[in-house]
Order: structure tokens, then sequence, then C-alpha cells
């Protein structure tokens, strides 16, 4: 029923043109499935569909746009709000680690213990402000810039669904954070480097973009991004 619906709401994308299509194949019974053609490229609409996982997985991490338009078009995956709020904890903690390594207090009253832990639910707020204004930044230039792309709450939802779902790459902050080395700098900013590209091809996708557009949005945000975290700075709080 749900696919039906879908159906004619015209929900589903091809994902080589971004065109909408009215289904993804055609049953035939008996295990005999026809991949639908699109009507504008004449290609499949999505062939994602008969591959497994892990290789849809392996074409997001290398940030390819169709397996981006199949996640975020043509499936019902509904996880971003637990990916947020997992990312965060990931970056809480690596904030809350650095902290700590920071302080030689090692005394274990239970004050200081809870002091610790505050500290954590503090990181975990502060990285929560500093993605919710880069997200801001985003927004604002998009509506600034591309107004007609917006006008639909739908749009908006969309768009922030998949800027939610491409913070993935934060995941990755807890491995290297566990296995620490000389290197794990250089490892932190490449992971940093490897979700903003991830952030502008969800805005490439999703609103259909070219690609200087929406790193000019991601510049936006992270300029209202370190404006908050100036703002902490200043209020003598360790970000």
């Amino acid at each position: 029923v749900l696919s039906c619906a879908m159906a004619a709401l015209g929900a589903y994308r091809c994902i080589e043109c971004s065109k909408e299509a009215t289904e993804l194949y055609r049953d035939y019974q008996r295990g005999v499935l026809r991949i639908s053609i699109c009507k504008s490229c004449q290609k499949p609409v999505d062939k994602y569909i008969e591959y497994d996982p892990v290789i849809i997985l392996i074409n997001a991490v290398l940030c390819k746009a169709q397996a981006y338009r199949h996640i975020l078009f043509n499936t019902k995956i509904n996880i971003h709000g637990k990916l947020c709020v997992f990312c965060l904890l990931c970056e809480a903690y690596l904030r809350w680690l650095q902290l700590q390594d920071s302080s030689q207090n090692t005394d274990p009253d239970d004050l200081i213990r809870y002091a610790k832990e505050w500290d954590f639910y503090r990181m975990f707020g502060i990285a929560s402000l500093e993605q919710t204004s880069f997200f801001i930044g985003i927004f604002i230039t998009l509506w600034w810039t591309t107004p007609e792309m917006l006008q639909r709450k739908s749009d908006v939802i969309l768009l922030l669904k998949a800027l939610l779902l491409s913070t993935y790459g934060k995941l990755l902050l807890i491995p290297a954070v566990i296995w620490e080395h000389d290197y794990t700098p250089l490892c932190l900013a490449f992971i940093k480097v490897f979700v903003l590209i991830s952030n502008s091809q969800a805005i490439r996708v999703t609103l259909n973009l070219n690609r200087l557009l929406p790193w000019f949005a991601i510049f936006f945000g992270l300029i209202l991004e370190n404006g908050v975290v100036c703002l902490f700075q200043k209020m003598g709080w360790d970000v």
C-alpha cells in the first residue's frame, strides 16, 4: 500500500537524471522482476534495487550521486534522527576525552566524577548547538540564493534528512580515538573534510544543484558555526 501511495505521488526518482518516476520495477510474478526504464534518460530508474547493501554503502562512501539518490528517494530509511544523536555522542565523547587529557586531576572523589560527567553533557550540548548553527547557515544561504527550491515544507524536511544522514562520517571519530597514534590529528582533519564532502553531495542531490552552490552554503554554515565557537570561548568554556 505504501509503495502504491509513493508511486501515485511520484515520490521515486531516477538515480541518473533525478526525474520523477512512478515505479522502480514491475513484478511479473513467479519471481520475475523487470527494472523500470526512465522516460527521460532511457536508463534504469534505480539499478541499486538489485545490489547488495554493502555495495550500496561503498558507493555512498565514495560519494556517488546515484547512491545518494537511491538512499534518499527510493528507500524507506528513517534512521536520520538516531544517526544524528549517535554522531553527536561520538563528537561529544571525543571532546570530553580531550578535555580529560588536558586535566591532571586524578582525585576519585564523587564530586570530581560528577563534574566529569557534567562535562560530557556540556560537550554534547555544545556539539548540538554547533551543528544546528551549521545547518541554519546552510538553509539561510540556500533560501537566499534559490528560494524556489525550499518553498514547500517537504523540501525543507527532505534536505534536513539528507544533511543528517550525510554526517555518518562522524562515526569514524571513535575508531580514530581508540587506535590513537601520532597521526590522529591528521585523521580527524580528514574525517572533517569527508563529512563536509558528504554534506555537499547531499545538498546537490536533494536540490539538483550544481557543485558550486552547495559548497558556498557549507562555507557560510562553517562561518556561523565558528561564530558560535568563538562565543563559547569568550564565555570561558572549553570547546
